[in-house]
């Protein structure tokens, strides 16, 4: 199993300085990838968790990142389709590619906050068509030399994009969702599935059969997808056996690594924004900063 690690991109510690820091050391330890988050809004009354309370924009921080680094994976997961045209996220993502030098991952979702789909003019009637076509769209952009599109939610004329990603068809596409028909939609369009926060991680083997199985009827090999979990990783006291997991010591933490892979899972990214103690506007950025490093170190990839 890979192991990423996310940047600081939520709260106090989201600053330029600390992202580079952090993206730097992880691809200094051999860390596989660098991963961002998408949040546009947040209700007036803060009613959701801090960690959504104060959000860089996704894709500016890893264009930000990849002139910092050279060999560490890019990663988004994940860009909420509802909210965006395919043409104007194909465009981004080719040129991001290029600036990377090829090595950018593309996570797509369907959101979830009412008050985004509102604010974005976004419709939620029949979401999951319109998320398959919009992956279509994208493919076609990145792959075609001519373009034209006649579908249900998306019209595009005869025309080219150029220039085209660096990485050869495209760069991998892996969707989000946790409900079964988001799963489904995994296996059968793209190159692998991402987690969400709120993962059953209990149960994350059950999400990962249930994409491998719809490749399978799809005519794909199950093989070749990649599954990649968000490790919302709190370090905290020693907990009991009954824990949640990746929440307690770091050696708790590590040990729940290898029952994630034992679970099907081929790649893991710590996120230390999902922490309140460390993605919030009220944390003390210095210490957020010290205990970064202390994760960094302690659960690093070993050679």
């Amino acid at each position: 199993m890979e192991v990423g690690f996310a940047p600081p991109v939520s709260g106090s510690w989201a600053t330029p300085e600390h992202m580079v820091h952090v993206a730097r050391r992880a691809e200094l330890l051999g860390y596989h990838s660098l991963w961002t988050f998408q949040r546009l809004l947040v209700p007036a009354d803060l009613g959701w968790s801090e960690t959504y309370h104060s959000v860089q924009d996704p894709v500016t921080t890893l264009a930000f990142l990849a002139a910092h680094t050279t060999r560490i994976r890019l990663g988004v997961a994940v860009l909420d389709m509802p909210f965006l045209s395919p043409v104007v996220v194909a465009k981004q993502a080719a040129t991001l590619d290029i600036l990377a030098r090829g090595r950018l991952d593309v996570g797509l979702g369907l959101g979830w906050s009412t008050e985004e789909y509102q604010a974005t003019g976004a419709s939620r009637h029949r979401r999951g068509r319109r998320a398959a076509e919009f992956v279509d769209v994208l493919r076609a952009l990145w792959q075609d030399d001519v373009v034209e599109h006649r579908g249900e939610f998306y019209q595009v004329p005869p025309t080219r994009m150029e220039p085209k990603p660096v990485q050869r068809p495209h760069p991998p596409i892996l969707l989000g969702g946790h409900a079964p028909e988001a799963l489904r939609r995994a296996g059968r369009l793209a190159d692998g599935w991402v987690s969400g926060s709120q993962a059953d991680l209990e149960g994350i083997g059950e999400a990962v059969a249930t994409v491998k199985a719809a490749a399978a009827d799809a005519g794909r090999d199950p093989g070749s997808l990649r599954f990649v979990c968000r490790g919302a990783v709190r370090v905290r006291p020693a907990m009991p056996a009954d824990r949640e997991p990746l929440t307690g010591t770091l050696d708790q933490i590590r040990a729940d690594f290898g029952r994630l892979a034992a679970a099907g899972i081929t790649e893991l990214f710590v996120d230390l924004n999902f922490d309140p103690e460390i993605g919030s506007p009220r944390a003390d950025p210095d210490v957020s900063m010290r205990r970064a490093d202390e994760v960094l170190d302690a659960l690093a990839p070993t050679p």
